[in-house]
């Protein structure tokens, strides 16, 4: 940071914090359900979920865009749930940059100090220090129809950081870039970060971005909290279903199996289960596996099962190889609810192994595969929920 900005730039550290925060629309479509969720000081919490879980809803109503039906909404030491916008100290970045496109990029970037009456010589100290830490010097005077996706967007998040909000919540502020430009500036936005270490609320759908940018990630689904994490251990240790095929790409192999003789079978495919296993199974006679792409491969000892190739997908420094199982489907609740149907999340018929391009492997061909077994996850078959820690 430069040493322009640090004289002025004081950072508030401020915790979000919500409790029993729901949204019903008047036509009685319910949008959250009863969240409860602390973000604190100084913290990049990502919302991650599908499209139409809610996310945005939840972000919207933080900075007062959206009232809340139900709940509290508590911003540093301020209930700010029947706050307006302006009153409670946040700084939205949307995803379509919400820009002034007659105004140019000094402008854009100065409005609402302007508005709010800062001193000219202040104003533009500010203006000038967010452009050199934001790299818009040379584009001050340029109209945003003038720039790049990605300078618009640079614009957009300077306008939110010069005036040194309490809280910045960002929209899916990426999704409009292409995916080059979306991986240098996530690792901006990470930079940033560091260097403001202002409390950040992050939504997107995509988990890749929800992974690599933020220190913690809450699951969203069907307007439900399914669990907040460190993006490891969400990967690691999902809560459910949901959470373990949602996170990770290519995603987690899902199958219905039956528990006979000590060996879990899915499908045509039988395989051992380990004694904790066993015991985190307890009594039960079927359960959902979960195996990671990279649970499997082509090489190595251990057990192992015989596949017929389907499909490769050749991605340079690995290989996606595609598989049948004639197991039955996985249809289990994400939640349960007394008045409210469940979500179902539904296993293909199509399993995906992750090998490294060393492994000359075709379509058509017959291939052993030799599977980790401490990679195998197992869900209760009614709930969904995670048998192992």
């Amino acid at each position: 940071m430069s040493e322009t900005l640090i004289s002025w730039f004081e950072v508030v550290m401020a915790p979000i914090v919500l409790e029993s925060v729901t949204k019903v629309y008047p036509d009685g479509t319910t949008a959250v359900r009863d969240i409860d969720l602390t973000v604190q000081s100084g913290e990049f919490m990502v919302l991650v979920g599908p499209s139409g879980c809610g996310k945005s809803t939840l972000l919207r109503m933080i900075a007062g865009l959206e009232e809340t039906t139900s709940g509290s909404i508590v911003i540093g030491d301020r209930d700010v749930t029947a706050a307006a916008p302006r009153d409670r100290d946040v700084a939205m970045v949307f995803q379509n940059y919400a820009l002034y496109p007659h105004m140019s990029v000094r402008d854009n970037l100065g409005f609402s100090l302007k508005v709010g009456h800062t001193p000219k010589a202040e104003l533009r100290q500010r203006v000038e220090a967010v452009a050199t830490m934001l790299g818009l010097t040379d584009y001050l005077d340029r109209k945003p129809g003038q720039l790049s996706g990605g300078q618009r967007q640079r614009v957009a998040m300077g306008r939110a950081i010069v005036r040194e909000p309490t809280v910045y919540l960002m929209d899916e502020p990426l999704s409009n870039l292409d995916a080059k430009l979306r991986v240098s500036m996530r690792a901006e936005l990470t930079n940033l970060h560091q260097r403001l270490g202002v409390t950040t609320v992050y939504v997107t759908h995509d988990q890749v971005e929800a992974m690599t940018l933020g220190q913690r990630v809450a699951v969203i689904e069907d307007g439900r909290l399914q669990q907040v994490a460190h993006p490891q251990e969400l990967y690691r240790s999902p809560a459910n279903v949901f959470v373990a095929t949602f996170m990770g790409s290519p995603a987690m192999n899902i199958a219905m199996a039956s528990i006979e003789s000590g060996e879990f079978v899915f499908g045509q495919y039988r395989l051992p289960l380990s004694d904790d296993q066993l015991a985190a199974l307890s009594d039960r006679t079927t359960a959902i596996v979960g195996l990671r792409p990279e649970a499997f491969t082509a090489s190595g000892s251990g057990p192992s099962i015989e596949i017929d190739v389907a499909a490769v997908e050749n991605l340079g420094t690995e290989s996606h190889v595609f598989f049948g199982v004639d197991a039955p489907p996985v249809e289990v609740a994400s939640h349960r609810s007394d008045d409210d149907a469940p979500s179902m999340v539904e296993a293909g018929s199509v399993f995906v192994a992750k090998l490294t391009t060393d492994d000359v492997v075709s379509a058509g061909q017959r291939l052993s595969l030799q599977v980790d077994l401490r990679r195998v996850y197992l869900f209760d078959a009614d709930t969904g929920i995670t048998l192992l820690s």
